[in-house]
């Protein structure tokens, strides 16, 4: 076994993940690692794959937007890819924009709430 290759547990560790989430990763073909017996060994490949899935679900994007991104390297290389990516980072971008706006508006409202609250309550 050459030492740029991770086990199932190694992976795991090394990406603070669940088995169950790697065994999904791999069903749902963002993943393939290399089979021995029963042995599963992740190269080079697989774990700069992971790195990508990592980042991309740190943002918030879905596993299915990542898995199509990571096909257009594999059918249209590199540049594609970049290009694919720049425009699924500025649809992300404005979903978090939203998603910001809309807990700054909770948070607003919950702490109006709360004071509201604290003044009756100031006045029992």
């Amino acid at each position: 076994m050459s030492d740029t290759r991770l086990t199932f547990k190694e992976m795991c560790a090394r990406f603070d993940v669940t088995p169950r989430t790697l065994r999904y990763y791999e069903y749902i073909e963002l993943l393939e690692p290399e089979r021995e017996g029963r042995s599963r060994y992740f190269g080079p490949r697989e774990v700069a794959r992971m790195t990508l899935i990592m980042r991309g679900r740190r943002f918030g994007i879905k596993l299915e937007n990542i898995r199509q991104w990571l096909l257009i390297y594999e059918h249209e290389g590199s540049a594609a890819q970049m290009q694919a990516f720049v425009a699924m980072a500025d649809r992300q971008y404005e979903e978090l924009q939203e998603q910001k706006a809309q807990l700054e508006e909770a948070m607003d409202e919950l702490m109006q709430l709360r004071n509201e609250t604290a003044d009756s309550l100031a006045k029992v």
